[in-house]
């Protein structure tokens, strides 16, 4: 075991308080008051996870069919999550068709046919599917009652000292089931011990959390808060001014987020299967003292504790050598050995009746003083893994502080993983959009075709960086592709495609968000206008700088994240032209010329990709002003000039008429184009140019 070395006092647990609001409450009928308590909680990460827990309320109504009055059951349902659900995300069920189902139960193997009986106690015709935990609700005779999962309170669940502790906190208002997977069998279990045990105020379920109940709405919001800051308050005296996990053997490394950077797509194109990977990365103080510990590979071997924790994190962590980050056979060899390992496990545990082995590759990667590294083939998914991990650190801290952490059983693990309630939803689930899993970072994207192209690619399911010398503009444009598309999805960062630190730099930042880079669309661009005679030196310069030292800085820049992705099928690289690249134009030489020479450098590096399955094709616009920041400057006045016309509309209009096909141009024309080049459908193209100008017959391609 390596030497602790100094290290701070153990994170602390943090102490959720109530939020509840007696006026706003007032307002609220008794759907909305269950709604209401559900979002308080939900929306606090120390009283339950994302998607973790739900809650419930045994609410009068009117039978619609026969006018008489009901009991109904208002449950959270399946898949949903406390904190940001509306009313429509509750089952609502018939309580005494619920209580009659019993007539049909014969034991422990028999929970999912159980399951299967739900639908028939739907009140209302709710379109809203049960949730496995239904029972654990309807079979108590509560009113109102919570069911979370904190990591305060899990970390008690998870560990050989949480029985005596939940005894020493609570002096026995809090009862205590051993570990049963959810389901009608343990909604009996937990209905008869409440029955044996009058006066209790909640049970703890090894493994996976609290329930807990009371008479209305807001007494069980108050009970849920109170006892997880119970839990927590406990655990933090017993964590006071002391070391987590044994101590700290490896501090944080200063340059971590360099490291993450380049880590992170050499890790991504690693991971072959039927479907690319995102990723996510997580620095936070947890995971530093987690993975920096001296106890860090043992506990990280035995894998994650609560359900919900595990089926986002898989049956173990991949734990990486920090010295050996540099070396590719090193990783290959690593993944090879976690995708064996994870075969191992399937061949163990396997049923006659089990799922056919899903994705091999490990979720979630650690690296001491660097932190935690998550996979999934969605970003949302990806990041919320980070999370549930960070939750699995703490319960795994706190059960530590007060005896052994246990995990999961590894069958029961299995059980849940390939659970076939759970393999029939996922077959249920649509396909995903085409480009789900991909990386685009589009320069200039915060100008009308940059921004057009950067939506066509998330209409799709992509994850896009906006790189943009426009700070301002950038972080415009993201927020409102954020509120569109999903926060996940969509990053921004300040970049001048002239300089290359910030162009490194936006590359590396796309590599950290992501994990690496799939579609590079250079579209950073300038434009300019002057007789040959007035072209400065400058000018000329600043036209070369932009439009083709720019597209070979950002080409240069994404080549070695781009040639990770050669297993998988390899990546694209679209160029934003421009009719002038092709088509000689009076009066603007150092612009034309400049394209050209850009389009050249895409010939050049299709020939140089294609070993490496890199495909490169241009785009060729011509005239796309509405929308486009170039016209909004001086272009305009210089062209109108040029052709002796108005800047105004006429100049709109003047080419529009010089187009055989006598239409507008538009940022989401040439978009469609990008987009059609860097997706699968082109997948056999490379070296081409496509002319998205309404016809032009100077500029037909030879």
């Amino acid at each position: 075991m390596q030497t602790p070395i100094a290290a701070p006092a153990a994170t602390p647990f943090a102490v959720p308080a109530s939020r509840w609001d007696a006026a706003t409450a007032a307002k609220l009928s008794p759907a909305e008051l269950l709604l209401y308590r559900s979002n308080l909680l939900g929306s606090d990460l120390t009283v339950t996870n994302f998607g973790g827990g739900n809650t419930s309320a045994k609410l009068a109504e009117v039978d619609p069919l026969t006018g008489d009055p009901a009991e109904v059951l208002w449950v959270k349902g399946s898949g949903g999550d406390i904190g940001s659900m509306k009313l429509d995300g509750f089952a609502t069920l018939y309580q005494d068709k619920l209580l009659g189902l019993e007539k049909h139960y014969g034991g422990p193997n028999e929970d999912d046919k159980m399951v299967g009986y739900l639908p028939h106690c739907t009140f209302n015709l709710n379109s809203r599917a049960a949730s496995i935990d239904t029972p654990l609700h309807s079979l108590l005779p509560f009113v109102h009652i919570d069911h979370v999962h904190p990591d305060a309170i899990i970390a008690l669940a998870a560990s050989s000292g949480g029985e005596a502790a939940t005894a020493e906190i609570w002096g026995g208002r809090i009862g205590w089931l051993p570990w049963k997977r959810p389901g009608y069998t343990l909604g009996v279990q937990l209905r008869d011990y409440v029955a044996a045990n009058p006066g209790i105020e909640g049970v703890m379920l090894a493994g996976h959390g609290i329930i807990c109940w009371a008479d209305t709405a807001e007494a069980c919001h108050e009970h849920t808060v109170g006892l997880i800051a119970d839990a927590a308050n406990y655990l933090n005296g017993k964590l006071a001014g002391k070391p987590a996990f044994g101590g700290q053997v490896v501090a944080p490394n200063p340059d971590r987020a360099a490291m993450a950077a380049n880590l992170m797509p050499r890790l991504r194109g690693l991971m072959t299967g039927s479907r690319r990977k995102l990723g996510h990365w997580s620095d936070h103080a947890e995971a530093l003292e987690f993975t920096g510990s001296a106890e860090f590979e043992r506990l990280a071997a035995l894998g994650t504790s609560c359900p919900d924790h595990f089926l986002r994190t898989k049956i173990a962590p991949l734990t990486l050598d920090p010295a050996r980050l540099r070396d590719d056979a090193y990783l290959a060899e690593r993944i090879v050995a976690y995708r064996d390992l994870y075969a191992a496990y399937y061949a163990r545990c396997k049923q006659p009746n089990s799922p056919a082995m899903r994705d091999a590759n490990p979720v979630v990667v650690l690296v001491p003083g660097v932190g935690c590294f998550t996979f999934s083939t969605d970003m949302t998914t990806a990041r919320l893994a980070g999370e549930f991990y960070g939750n699995a650190i703490n319960v795994m801290r706190g059960a530590e502080a007060i005896g052994d952490y246990i995990a999961l059983d590894e069958q029961e693990a299995f059980g849940i993983e390939y659970w076939l309630l759970e393999e029939a939803k996922l077959q249920r689930m649509p396909a995903p959009k085409p480009m789900v899993g991909r990386i685009a970072l589009v320069t200039g994207g915060a100008g009308g075709i940059g921004a057009a192209t950067a939506a066509r690619l998330m209409r799709e399911g992509a994850c896009v960086m906006l790189a943009d010398r426009d700070a301002a503009a950038a972080e415009e444009v993201r927020a409102g592709f954020a509120r569109q598309f999903g926060k996940d999805v969509v990053s921004a960062i300040a970049c001048d495609v002239t300089d290359e630190a910030q162009v490194q730099a936006a590359f590396d930042a796309c590599a950290r968000e992501f994990g690496g880079l799939d579609i590079l669309v250079a579209n950073a661009g300038i434009a300019s206008s002057a007789a040959i005679e007035d072209t400065t030196l400058e000018l000329w310069n600043r036209n070369y700088d932009v439009l083709a030292q720019g597209y070979f800085l950002t080409s240069r820049a994404a080549w070695p994240l781009l040639k990770r992705m050669k297993d998988q099928g390899g990546s694209s690289v679209v160029f934003i032209g421009s009719k002038n690249a092709v088509a000689a134009a009076a009066g603007a030489s150092a612009y034309a010329s400049a394209k050209a020479a850009a389009n050249h450098l895409a010939r050049c590096l299709a020939l140089e990709g294609a070993p490496e399955g890199i495909r490169v094709n241009v785009v060729n616009p011509d005239a796309v002003i509405k929308g486009s920041k170039i016209w909004d400057g001086d272009w305009r006045k210089e062209r109108a000039g040029t052709h002796g016309i108005d800047p105004g509309k006429e100049l709109e209009e003047h080419y529009r008429n010089r187009s055989m096909l006598k239409r507008d141009v538009l940022p989401e024309d040439i978009a469609e184009a990008a987009y059609w080049l860097a997706s699968e459908q082109s997948a056999k193209s490379t070296g081409n140019m496509i002319n998205v100008d309404a016809g032009n017959a100077q500029a037909f391609v030879r």
